[in-house]
């Protein structure tokens, strides 16, 4: 017998599994993260998903996923519209379905916003199969996925070219069987960013769901809110930051349009970096060790560098070794990732799809290593 579709709110269904640090209601469902979504395992011949969107100058993008295999990509459109997910297909055969956030958090647009406010299927809900762990990633523009996509000839700077899912976290929870969340932007860093920005720091805005966000909309969705470490706990934390810090040496000064304060991380005249400003480097990355140690008082906290140079390796042990004596962690640990190649490079210098597979199956073993010990 022919079965009718049927509309639900994501609110009305509490089989569909939230991805991601989301906002707080499910009316919509509002993604701000890089890999945010939701999945579901359905049956039926027929899926449609109701997405809402609005953007200034970066538009976002999302994929959809059958069965662990990506389906289709595309640039979200303006307003609230439905989006098909699949059709025609086996009525009693359940499918597992993902609706995943390409792109990261847009902390120059504030009028950026992905949301999801329902289905509607001739099918019925089932319930998520649970993953063997969760893993949480905390970096920048190659956390992003930045150049995962598109030719090694694309210098644009647009949400196109980003890819949570060719990106190394994401492929990396794939292979250890794990939910993941990925928190990362751009040119980001840990004492600064890439342009001496104070301002433009990840420990900054790590305890607040999304805090790097602007705009009022985005704070009533819940963005600046702090986070509820307790509702999700990691069983390791990847951290890739430093590689925006390494560039912040040879930026200009960064001079605030309001106050005038000025900030650099300063080259000696031998073109070495300045002694003072690698330890004010080292213990900002130490005070972050801190905090998320703090946060996530079980995981394993593995700071992943390498992909883009490895200039602040030596800081990095120095930091981690710092933070382990101090506090007497052993849960703590350095791991050098592959260097992308001039055949690995993507879209705008960064690392592509190649270079991201490489340092996921370095870094999942690894980490298997690692967890194996739980």
């Amino acid at each position: 017998m022919e079965q009718k579709m049927r509309t639900m709110a994501l609110e009305d269904a509490p089989l569909i599994r939230a991805h991601g640090r989301t906002g707080p209601s499910r009316s919509p469902l509002a993604l701000f993260w890089t890999g945010s979504g939701i999945e579901l395992v359905v049956t039926g011949t027929e899926l449609w998903l109701e997405v809402e969107a609005s953007f200034g100058p970066y538009e976002p993008w999302f994929s959809l996923l059958v069965n662990g295999t990506p389906v289709s990509r595309q640039m979200a459109q303006e307003g609230r519209r439905w989006v098909p997910v699949f059709r025609g297909m086996d009525p009693r055969t359940a499918k597992r379905v993902r609706f995943v956030k390409e792109t990261q958090a847009m902390s120059g647009d504030p009028a950026c916003a992905l949301l999801l406010h329902g289905l509607r299927t001739d099918g019925e809900l089932l319930p998520v199969p649970e993953r063997a762990r969760r893993i949480e990633f905390v970096g920048d523009s190659i956390t992003s996925g930045e150049g995962a996509v598109g030719a090694q000839a694309e210098e644009d700077w647009i949400p196109m070219w980003f890819s949570a899912l060719d990106s190394y976290g994401w492929r990396t929870a794939e292979a250890l069987d794990a939910d993941c969340r990925i928190l990362s932007q751009s040119g980001w860093g840990v004492l600064s960013g890439w342009d001496n920005d104070p301002r433009s720091r990840m420990p900054a805005v790590y305890e607040q769901t999304c805090g790097l966000l602007g705009g009022e909309r985005n704070a009533a969705l819940g963005a600046l809110e702090p986070h509820d470490f307790g509702s999700w706990q990691p069983d390791a934390v990847v951290v890739n930051l430093g590689t925006n810090d390494s560039g912040a040496f040879r930026s200009p000064q960064w001079t605030c349009a309001e106050t005038g304060q000025t900030f650099k991380q300063r080259l000696k005249d031998d073109g070495s970096f300045h002694e003072e400003d690698l330890q004010a480097f080292e213990a900002a990355a130490e005070q972050f060790l801190g905090r998320l140690r703090a946060c996530n008082p079980q995981a394993w906290i593995v700071w992943a560098y390498g992909m883009l140079g490895i200039e602040m390796m030596p800081s990095l042990y120095r930091a981690v070794d710092a933070h382990a004596r101090r506090t007497g962690d052993r849960r703590v640990a350095v791991f050098q990732l592959p260097a992308m190649t001039a055949r690995t490079q993507g879209a705008r210098q960064h690392p592509g799809a190649e270079a991201h597979r490489q340092a996921a199956e370095a870094l999942a073993e690894h980490l298997r290593g690692l967890l194996h010990e739980r």
